[in-house]
């Protein structure tokens, strides 16, 4: 497997969260998102990836973007460990975390929309981080509520082995910290946070330890 990442995106992380967990091996391409203009918008990669985003998963004859696709396709294809749990129930609550921070909360504080409300809208540096710390304390704020009131919450996200859901909330957690947003009123978000990042498959993942990491 080959996969196009850059060690800063929260999306790709996820991704590189994903193979380590079902023990895969991949390459590793990485597409800086700031030299250049930016390489993901090269002719190259949108040959890939037409949406000029990271990451994208390549697997023999199959390319995959947008990293919760790449996710679930990997559970498929490499079903143990399990990502998502055996119940609909289950899956659809994990789902829900995941998606309350993969469709909610991080493309508002995408890099293209950061840069967009900077260069063409005109916000300055104290604007921009203010609104990228109200999307991220509503977004993480009802992950913490989703987790502070279910019984379905144990070690991790959801029982006590990582899945889909805890995939999703530690880049977040990243970046959060990078953008130096106040997590305090989020217990149970840092305890999982933690409890995460001292397994080797996260802990490997991070973007200080990637390759083109700077």
């Amino acid at each position: 497997m080959q996969l196009y990442s850059y060690f800063r995106s929260s999306a790709a992380y996820r991704v590189r969260i994903a193979l380590n967990l079902k023990g895969l091996p991949y390459e590793y391409l990485g597409v800086h998102l700031l030299k250049s203009g930016g390489e993901q918008f090269s002719e190259a990669y949108r040959s890939v990836n037409p949406t000029a985003l990271v990451p994208t998963l390549v697997d023999g004859d199959v390319s995959i973007g947008q990293s919760l696709a790449i996710v679930e396709y990997l559970d498929e294809t490499h079903p143990d460990p399990a990502l998502l749990p055996a119940d609909a129930a289950g899956r659809a609550r994990v789902r829900a975390i995941a998606q309350t921070i993969a469709c909610d909360t991080h493309p508002l504080n995408n890099l293209r929309v950061l840069k967009y409300l900077k260069r063409e809208l005109n916000i300055d540096d104290e604007s921009r981080d203010a609104w990228y710390r109200h999307w991220v304390a509503l977004g993480l704020g009802a992950v913490e509520t989703m987790l502070a009131n279910s019984a379905a919450t144990g070690e991790f996200c959801h029982g006590d082995a990582p899945g889909l859901a805890d995939i999703c909330l530690v880049p977040q957690v990243f970046n959060a910290r990078r953008l130096n947003c106040d997590l305090s009123a989020m217990p149970n978000v840092l305890r999982i946070d933690a409890a995460c990042r001292a397994l080797p498959s996260f802990d490997l993942a991070a973007p200080e330890k990637q390759p083109d990491a700077e």
